[in-house]
């Protein structure tokens, strides 16, 4: 406990899922935080995401921590956004440590429309882009960025993942082409803010319990032999991703790291591609 005393984190898609997770872990360990999330639908995107009501249950969790807490409903692709609500908490929170680039949508589904592959990208590489540049000004020696990237989407779309088909469509395309980027951007970034003492790293998690992973689309990607394919039908093929004979991994495992690179303990650590996929990445050859 107390890894995190005296810091300030920013976390995208805070309302619910990882995001949550990742502001409740460093807060218990002493972080006062800037949460954001869209809080609305994105029409291409089939499944629910995350509503006013998560936001303010995330600001309670984080407040029964005892922390402080600053929330607003952003859209990352919406950078004049991020800024105004960033710079005002910084200046009433007296800092910025640590910035999670978490938010991110999958569109799933050969029906999806090719603004599907807009929406994707937007959200998941330049709502990235959005949360990190927003943040920068404020960032100082010993500061760290911990971007989310997904093993799923470093598969090369034309293979697939496992024979399950891969990313399916536009907004597949558009998921996997964001998270590959990503890569690559991490990397950069970490070179460039190198001899600032900033780091940067991503965490690149396989299948996630959360509502990402729990919807109709992400099941028929899973089982493209079935009409309509419950989650218990999912299940069956969700741990072929694997080399450990697991379905999918819980939003702490991702908190876990995510608490690691945020704190002092890590303070050589960047650049890193950080996998926590109960070996999936093994099992693609990633």
């Amino acid at each position: 406990m107390g890894r995190m005393t005296g810091k300030v984190a920013f976390v995208t898609g805070a309302g619910r899922g990882q995001g949550r997770s990742h502001a409740v872990h460093l807060a218990d360990e002493g972080a006062d935080l800037v949460i954001v999330d869209i809080c609305e639908d994105i029409a291409t995107n089939s499944y629910p995401l995350a509503t006013a009501a998560d936001l303010e249950e995330t600001t309670r969790l984080v407040e029964k921590s005892g922390r402080r807490v600053i929330a607003d409903q952003v859209d990352v692709r919406d950078r004049v956004g991020l800024k105004k609500t960033l710079d005002a908490a910084v200046s009433e929170l007296g800092g910025l440590h640590v910035v999670v680039a978490n938010a991110a949508i999958c569109p799933l589904g050969n029906d999806v429309p090719v603004q599907g592959f807009a929406d994707a990208f937007d959200v998941d590489f330049v709502g990235v882009v959005n949360t990190v540049h927003a943040a920068l000004p404020h960032l100082n020696a010993g500061g760290s960025v911990i971007i989310t990237g997904s093993v799923a989407g470093l598969v090369p779309q034309a293979t697939g993942f496992n024979g399950q088909g891969g990313l399916q469509g536009p907004g597949g395309d558009g998921y996997g082409l964001a998270k590959k980027l990503l890569r690559d951007y991490t990397r950069s970034l970490a070179l460039t803010l190198g001899p600032e003492r900033i780091r940067v790293n991503a965490i690149h998690p396989t299948n996630v319990d959360t509502d990402m992973l729990q919807n109709p689309a992400m099941y028929q990607t899973f089982r493209p032999d079935l009409a309509q394919p419950s989650r218990e039908d999912a299940e069956v093929t969700f741990p072929l991703l694997q080399a450990m004979p697991i379905p999918y991994i819980e939003a702490s495992d991702i908190s876990h790291a995510v608490v690691y690179l945020a704190s002092e303990e890590s303070r050589y650590v960047t650049g890193q591609q950080l996998f926590v996929d109960a070996g999936a990445s093994l099992n693609m050859g990633l």
